[in-house]
Parts: structure tokens; C-alpha cells; sequence
């Protein structure tokens, strides 16, 4: 149960950052790729898009835990969680890696980011 919780809150975004907002099949391949980057295992996925403006939300299913995304078009904004596991080795630095490649891709003018450790007693 031990592990790493990010959660970023991107505002501001640039036209093309907002212009992928909209584009699930476009997410679904750069969340995937971005996962596979950083040597982290994604067992499962889902990416939906809402009806106009057409915001997408999208979960990677880690075998180390989840990422999950979720756009606004219409005010230029994400956030994105990633948690990753640390039983069996620590993958903070892989879900950190993970989290700030993600949000470069959407071009913020400002980003808050959040970060609790789980489980530690």
C-alpha cells in the first residue's frame, strides 16, 4: 500500500495543448507511450470523450497503480493523477518522469502540483 500520489492541475494551456484536449485516440497513445517511457506496465485503459466541448477523460491501468486524466477545452485546464506502488521498488522517480512529460504536453501557463505519500505509517 505504500506509494507515491502526484496530482497536477494544469491551467492556462496553450491553443495546442487545448487542441489535443479533445482528441481521446491522441491521448490514449501519449499517456500509452509516456507509461512505457518510464518502464512502467499498463494493464488496462479507457478513454472517453464527453459531448461538446468535448472534454476527454482518460485512466491507464498500471500494474504499479493508475494515471488518470481529465480535460476542460473550454477553460484551457487538466489535471492529471498519477499513483504508483512502492512495495516491491520505489517508483516515485518513474511516476514523477511520467506526470511532468504529460504536462508538457499540453503547454500550462501555470501548474499546481500536489504530491502525498501513502501508506506510510
Amino acid at each position: 500500500m505504500e506509494g507515491l500520489h502526484l496530482a497536477y492541475e494544469l491551467h492556462g494551456c496553450a491553443a495546442a495543448g487545448v487542441a489535443l484536449m479533445g482528441r481521446p485516440q491522441a491521448l490514449r497513445a501519449l499517456c500509452l507511450a509516456a507509461v512505457a517511457e518510464q518502464g512502467l506496465n499498463a494493464v488496462g485503459e479507457v478513454f472517453h470523450r464527453f459531448a461538446p466541448p468535448g472534454g476527454v477523460t482518460g485512466v491507464v491501468l498500471l500494474a504499479e497503480s493508475h494515471l488518470a486524466l481529465h480535460t476542460w477545452p473550454e477553460r484551457a485546464a487538466v489535471t492529471l493523477d498519477v499513483f504508483v506502488c512502492n512495495l516491491s521498488a520505489d517508483h516515485g522517480p518513474q511516476a514523477e518522469a511520467l506526470g511532468e512529460r504529460l504536462c508538457a504536453l499540453f503547454e500550462p501557463g501555470r501548474v499546481a502540483r500536489h504530491r502525498l505519500v501513502r501508506g506510510a505509517l
